[in-house]
């Protein structure tokens, strides 16, 4: 049954996370970013007050990826929709469900960052922490774990801001959910990783045994093609038959230049290891293009929506392009990922099969990775994309008694082999067990105290002037 709560605070921090390697998606490369904490603070009808806790990177040109704003620019529009988000639900005074407090602030906040020249991706951000922070909260005032309290929607959750579903279809979803007890690390390629020999796709101090692989695009047919062949002589070379799936973060401009690759893909016996394992193309235009062109004959193959997926309708729009899936990812918001899985269920028992899928913005050990790996648990996704482990060293500038406290609470993901804790990957799998704690995937909160506040942001109109 879902509980009601009144929120008392909310207050966000920021520490700076180095990265072990780059990383190279679509137009950037990351070399470091601060990582966002939320701290909440909520009275709970009938149980008294309770903290809860979110994290997440504030990554660069991701979510907003004009040309003429640079990654620190990109990055004060992620901390203003923060505090623009703050402002929202604060307002909010009386008692009401989670998702009473998303849905009643989720349209404001869109509207409110659209006149701060804030694109509705970025947008999403500040609702998408606060809410995992709220969530956190309310499971532990509920003493329930998160798998039972979704099931039982503790949130309140409904298809007001669906309108193509009915409030029996989410709850009929919700209350069928098995959640998964391992999933499935999806290796990153990244652009600038070494593809050969040490350090490459085939080295299994790099790969974790991985069975399932994410190839970053780049945008050029004929660069990406043989950039490709070379990949997969590589998982030829690993003895078992993983799985792949390429993601072009918008880099392609046009059906014309996606449709040259995928000629490739159809058609160069080099390219047959990646095309025989190839389970979907995610992103692979920008979103403004992909909501004006249907994929047409190229639907034979899956693709899926990411950074398209700004709104509660990107999905069925999608799918009227002829979009098979949507990724799921807890910087997009929680409640639209249920919602989007809600839908996919439905759909697919029509005939046809859609999906939702596990995406990973480096997720980083500790809050982040664990409230994004109980959501795909939840949700079912068998396999994720998990790079934050391969592109930051462990808890990274995690003070070690935080870091120690996290591996202590949750043996089962993490382990010390004598470089700091690290997340523990089994076979290739990530185990869910402990994650079935009370409160939102974790038993543990970061240490407040080294924890420097947000910085104050400044809008995109004042840093461009």
């Amino acid at each position: 049954m879902p509980v009601r709560l009144k929120l008392r605070d909310i207050a966000f921090f920021e520490r700076p996370v180095q990265f072990a390697r780059p990383f190279r998606f679509g137009a950037i490369t990351i070399n470091a970013t601060p990582q966002l904490f939320v701290r909440v603070e909520i009275e709970v009808e009938g149980r008294g007050t309770a903290v809860g806790a979110s994290a997440e990177l504030l990554v660069p040109k991701w979510f907003d990826k004009r040309p003429e704003l640079s990654p620190a620019q990109t990055v004060d529009g992620l901390r203003r929709s923060l505090e623009i988000a703050r402002g929202l639900y604060l307002a909010r005074t009386g008692f009401l469900t989670a998702f009473d407090l998303h849905a009643s602030c989720i349209g404001a906040q869109v509207a409110t960052c659209a006149k701060k020249n804030i694109p509705a991706l970025a947008a999403a951000y500040g609702p998408a922490e606060i809410d995992k922070a709220i969530l956190d909260a309310l499971l532990r005032a509920a003493e329930t774990s998160f798998f039972d309290g979704m099931a039982g929607n503790v949130a309140g959750i409904d298809a007001r801001l669906s309108p193509d579903l009915k409030d029996a279809d989410v709850v009929q979803f919700l209350s069928g959910r098995k959640p998964l007890s391992r999933v499935a690390v999806r290796h990153t390629v990244g652009l600038d990783d070494a593809v050969e020999g040490e350090g490459g796709v085939a080295d299994p101090r790099e790969n974790a045994g991985a069975n399932y692989f994410k190839l970053k695009l780049a945008g050029d047919p004929a660069a990406d093609a043989a950039r490709l062949a070379r990949i997969g002589k590589e998982l030829d070379r690993l003895g078992r038959d993983p799985r792949v799936t390429l993601d072009a973060n918008e880099q392609y401009a046009d059906l014309a230049a996606l449709q040259a690759l995928m000629d490739r893909l159809d058609h160069d016996p080099a390219l047959r290891p990646i095309a025989s394992r190839l389970l979907y193309v995610e992103q692979p235009m920008p979103r403004d293009i992909t909501r004006q062109s249907p994929l047409g004959s190229l639907a034979a193959r899956s693709f899926i929506i990411d950074e398209a997926d700004d709104s509660y309708d990107a999905f069925p729009a999608a799918r009227a392009l002829r979009y098979r899936g949507i990724s799921s990812k807890s910087c997009k918001g929680l409640y639209k990922s249920i919602i989007n899985a809600t839908r996919a269920a439905k759909w697919s028992a029509g005939g046809q099969t859609f999906f939702v899928t596990g995406e990973d913005l480096t997720c980083q050990a500790g809050l982040a990775v664990q409230q994004d790996l109980a959501l795909g648990a939840f949700l079912g996704i068998t396999h994720a994309e998990r790079n934050g482990h391969h592109y930051v060293d462990g808890f990274g500038d995690t003070p070690a008694a935080e870091a120690q406290a996290f591996a202590a609470a949750h043996p089962d993901l993490y382990v010390d082999a004598g470089q700091g804790a690290r997340l523990s990957i089994h076979n290739g799998d990530l185990l869910t067990g402990s994650l079935h704690a009370a409160g939102f995937a974790t038993s543990v909160h970061p240490d407040w105290a080294a924890l420097r506040p947000l910085e104050q942001p400044r809008s995109i109109q004042e840093q461009l002037a």
